[in-house]
């Protein structure tokens, strides 16, 4: 097929809403924690975001997406983008340049392991965190997204269904914060001294930074400036709403008062539940998915904190177990008048067992190989600060900066 230029300068700009959210997220993030570790925690960001766009164009690209080698990685054909230029590919996106597909999965390359710093913030040190992002997305991310996406990967053969990464980005950086809190040890003083979060304005730019660049991570996927783009962005949109809702009820319901950062931690968990499901539902397909989402990720925080996790930021809770009811909800939900494909609610349930099978296997996987690589480097570079580092905070014990003058 020729080059379109719409479906060209649409997937380029989704790929700049998509490498905006990383930004986001260290705000998301970074407003969450205390004063002296917010500094920190947007340049793991942004160290995440230089470091896998260099390790994409060298080996990451060509594992997920080079010619299929037994179903389970690409070969190596493509090392250091060779071959990878302005003519389309005969495999994926047909009618933009390859590089414009390349760069465009290279973002969702770069935040999913940003997504897992959330998970052991305020306390980690940035030389083990290097190590481990490198590792990780190339043992684990890669992987992974050639299982769902690549051409030939066992899972897309299978027929699962993951429409913009529910098990590729959210699962797999929702298994990751799960290991950390079996060999990450706890923040000193957690569960006796507070640990408020230190501008939740800062919380709201993030959110609304992610829910922005969401539309280019969702409707982008469609990889063509068509209807399935359409219908992903309003999908998209009606999920975030409904669970926001739904989360603020919630903590109005048991708290006496509407919370503020409730309502964005609903928002997340509804644009996680419908990030599998955005091009394959109807509108009131998502807000089904983005209500129950404000449930169950409620409820996993809920349970999280009466266990003692200390998955500081909730990654677990909303991104792991979010992906896992979006990816499931697909095969409840899809229709084929959206997206070719019918759920079980529309006469399929094969579908939803074969969502089932994609869900389970990328826990399996992603749990274990990150729980390996985290009690490794545990064992030779060590995680943590010290206690004195800690105490300072890491914006001055590891970067020798302040995010605010005193």
């Amino acid at each position: 097929m020729a080059i379109s230029g719409a479906d060209t300068a649409w997937v380029l700009t989704s790929a700049a809403l998509v490498m905006l959210m990383t930004p986001g997220l260290g705000f998301f993030y970074g407003g969450m924690v205390r004063q002296k570790n917010a500094l920190s925690v947007v340049t793991q960001c942004i160290i995440i975001m230089m470091l896998i766009s260099v390790q994409w164009v060298l080996w990451g690209y060509t594992l997920a997406f080079g010619p299929n080698v037994g179903g389970i990685i690409g070969g190596l054909e493509l090392l250091g983008l060779q071959g990878v230029g302005t003519s389309a590919s005969s495999v994926y996106a047909t009618t933009i340049p390859q590089l414009a597909f390349m760069i465009y999965m290279a973002m969702f390359a770069i935040i999913t392991p940003a997504l897992i710093v959330g998970s052991f913030a305020e306390r980690v040190k940035v030389s083990t965190l290097v190590v481990f992002v490198l590792l990780w997305s190339t043992l684990v991310y890669d992987p992974v997204a050639h299982w769902v996406w690549g051409s030939g990967g066992w899972l897309k053969q299978l027929g699962v269904l993951d429409f913009a990464g529910g098990t590729v980005v959210h699962i797999t950086a929702g298994a990751a914060a799960l290991a950390s809190v079996f060999v990450i040890r706890r923040r000193n003083g957690y569960g006796s001294v507070a640990m408020e979060p230190h501008n939740i304005p800062y919380v709201v730019l993030g959110t609304g930074l992610l829910w922005f660049g969401w539309f280019g991570f969702n409707a982008g996927s469609a990889l063509v400036a068509g209807g399935q783009a359409a219908s992903a962005f309003v999908a998209t949109n009606t999920a975030a709403a409904s669970a926001g809702l739904t989360w603020m009820a919630l903590s109005w319901k048991v708290r006496g008062r509407p919370s503020v950062l409730g309502s964005l931690a609903g928002i997340v968990a509804g644009l996680v539940a419908v990030t599998p499901a955005a091009g394959f539902v109807s509108p009131l397909g998502a807000m089904a998915i983005g209500l129950v989402a404000g449930v169950v990720c409620y409820a996993a925080v809920y349970w999280k904190n009466t266990r003692h996790f200390d998955d500081s930021l909730d990654v677990w809770g909303v991104h792991g177990i979010g992906g896992t009811w979006g990816a499931l909800a697909t095969g409840i939900f899809a229709s084929a008048t959206v997206g070719g494909v019918n759920g079980l609610i529309y006469g399929n349930p094969g579908q939803f067992g074969i969502q089932l099978v994609g869900v389970a296997a990328t826990w399996a996987y992603a749990f274990v190989v990150s729980l390996l690589l985290f009690k490794v480097l545990d064992l030779t570079m060590g995680w943590c600060v010290t206690p004195e580092e800690e105490l300072v905070g890491l914006d001055i014990s590891q970067h020798g900066e302040k995010a605010y003058e005193d």
